[in-house]
Order: structure tokens, then C-alpha cells, then sequence
């Protein structure tokens, strides 16, 4: 069998691209209406920097959120930066885009759905000649669809309008728009944003309120489904 395909990727580093993927994993797995078996999510990091400052990594992460789905992770490097300069601060080797691709197959058969998230936005390089979560998309092939994570505030709509573009210029489907990060007090910018957000052609799948990954996990698991309006 193979997975529905989901890319998570970002208008910026640090828009809550790791939360977003928790919770879509957990609205996911919910039982089906009319099996009431749950359906089976994975989850990867294809590369992982950051390994030095102590903080527990994206899938680390997502696993003590979502324990019920398959977590993995290609290469772990240690500076926090993107992937080709740290590989290359490290002296590491970056494996090519297609044996990325390879390992991902490997790992996702049986699966019902498959998230891949990507490091910061999604023309970040992946590998040394260039390849992004673009490329990797083509090299697994399949269906797959985009889902972009961003900020509430300032900027949000230029960041967010210029990744809808370069992704539908490379022909690739976007399931929609995710808010990473909704703030307790919203200002009128953020209201405003959230208006403009909906109106883009694509749908604002929903958002993931502010400190929620500061939540039980088990209480993570119970509130992430009613923070989309639609799944991909």
C-alpha cells in the first residue's frame, strides 16, 4: 500500500512546523466513521539540524505528542542551520535527494498517510546538488500535496503569498494553510491576516493555538483535532 503523501513546510524557520505536523498526525489516525479503526500515520525528518543546542529534536517531538505514529528521521547534524552548511561544518555527507527518496519508500510502506517535514521553507537545499522538499516530492512520486505553516502577524502574508507561488509554479498541489502559531489576544493585524489568509485559493485548513505544545500530551491529543476546520 502506499501512503497519501503530506509535505509540511514553512514561510520561515520557527513558524510551528513541527506542531502543526503532531497535531495533523493525531486528526489523522482518528477511527474512521464508518470502520472505527484508526488509520495509521509516519512521520519524517529527512535531514535534522540543530542535534548541538540540547533541545529535543522535531521527531522527538512529535513522537511524545503523537506516540501512536511511526516517527523517523534521516540525517541528524549538529550546528542549528540549514542542512548543506552544516553538513559541510561537520564534514558530513548529505545523502542525494534520491536516496532520501529510497529510505522514505523503505520506511513508509503499509502506512496510510505519510508526513514529511521539511527543514525551514520549502526551497531550503536538502542535499549538495541543490534538491529541496520540491525535489524530493518528484523523487518519491505519487500523490502528495503541500501543507504551508505560517505566522499570524507582520509579513505573514507576503511570506506566505510568495511559497503558494513558487510551489504552483513547479506544479505542485497545496492541500491548504495552516496557522502555526494563533495568539491567546489576537491584534487586528493578526484578525486581518487571518481574513486575507482564507481568501488565497486555497484553504486555511485551521490553527494551532499559541503554548500548544506546552500541553499534557494527552490533553495535546485531545484538543488537536478541533483546531482544523478541514483536513488535507
Amino acid at each position: 500500500m502506499t501512503p497519501s503523501t503530506l509535505f509540511i513546510t514553512g514561510t520561515d524557520t520557527g513558524v510551528g512546523k513541527t506542531i502543526v505536523t503532531a497535531a495533523l498526525s493525531i486528526a489523522l489516525a482518528r477511527p474512521a466513521e464508518e470502520s472505527g479503526t484508526p488509520t495509521s500515520v509516519a512521520v519524517d525528518k529527512p535531514v535534522q539540524t540543530g542535534a548541538a543546542t540540547g533541545e529535543p529534536m522535531d521527531t522527538d517531538v512529535v513522537h511524545a505528542l503523537a506516540p501512536s505514529c511511526a516517527c523517523s528521521e534521516g540525517l541528524r547534524l549538529q550546528r542549528p542551520m540549514a542542512p548543506v552548511p552544516a553538513a559541510r561544518l561537520e564534514g558530513a555527507r548529505l545523502p542525494s535527494i534520491h536516496e532520501q527518496a529510497a529510505r522514505i519508500r523503505s520506511i513508509a510502506e503499509g502506512f496510510d498517510h505519510l508526513l514529511i517535514e521539511g527543514a525551514g521553507g520549502a526551497l531550503v537545499q536538502l542535499d549538495d546538488g541543490g534538491s529541496t522538499l520540491v525535489e524530493l516530492a518528484a523523487a518519491l512520486g505519487g500523490p502528495s500535496s503541500f501543507v504551508v505553516v505560517c505566522r499570524s502577524g507582520l509579513g505573514t502574508l507576503n511570506h506566505t503569498e510568495l511559497t503558494l507561488e513558487v510551489l504552483g509554479h513547479r506544479g505542485l498541489h497545496v492541500a491548504g494553510v495552516v496557522i502555526g502559531s494563533w495568539p491567546e489576544d489576537p491584534d487586528e493585524i493578526d484578525r486581518s491576516n487571518r481574513r486575507h489568509l482564507s481568501r488565497l485559493g486555497v484553504r486555511l485548513l485551521g490553527a494551532i493555538p499559541a503554548g500548544a505544545s506546552r500541553l499534557e500530551p494527552a490533553l495535546f491529543r485531545q484538543r488537536a483535532p478541533t483546531w482544523f476546520d478541514a483536513l488535507p
